[in-house]
């Protein structure tokens, strides 16, 4: 029986990306993803029902998201979907998150980005980064 995890989202960040650093050195980056999708009724408005997906960025990438993503700019995320579970307070806590692969920006660069030609702004991705071990992962 075959398996497959891949996601693919196109959304607006709900928040600025948070950075942090593994005890190894390696980037990772989070931030929420909201992707609205229109509902269409018959004699009726349009309303929208709005996902919201945590993000998670490793490597060089994440200090990209880092340096060029703000709160409501639009981004293709392209990952897998990874679940985690961890004790805190003495309860056990557990997320379903997408780590992407690839994040594409989309839309305007930011207006304080720096100028043309310091660095490409509407496509970064890198290979994927060998995943840090569990225990090095931040529970945020």
């Amino acid at each position: 029986m075959a398996n497959l995890n891949r996601v693919f989202l196109i959304g607006n960040l709900t928040r600025d990306p948070e950075l942090r650093y593994v005890p190894s050195g390696t980037a990772v980056v989070s931030f929420g993803l909201a992707i609205n999708t229109p509902i269409f009724r018959p004699n009726s408005d349009v309303k929208e029902d709005v996902c919201f997906v945590r993000i998670v960025v490793w490597g060089k990438q994440a200090e990209s998201c880092k340096q060029y993503l703000t709160k409501g700019r639009l981004v293709f995320v392209e990952g897998r979907l990874i679940y985690r579970s961890w004790e805190q307070e003495g309860k056990t806590r557990s997320t379903l998150e997408v780590r992407a692969d690839r994040v594409q920006f989309l839309g305007g660069a930011r207006r304080d980005a720096p100028a043309p030609g310091a660095e490409p702004t509407d496509a970064l991705s890198v290979e994927p980064v060998g995943e840090g071990s569990p225990e090095d992962e931040p529970p945020f």
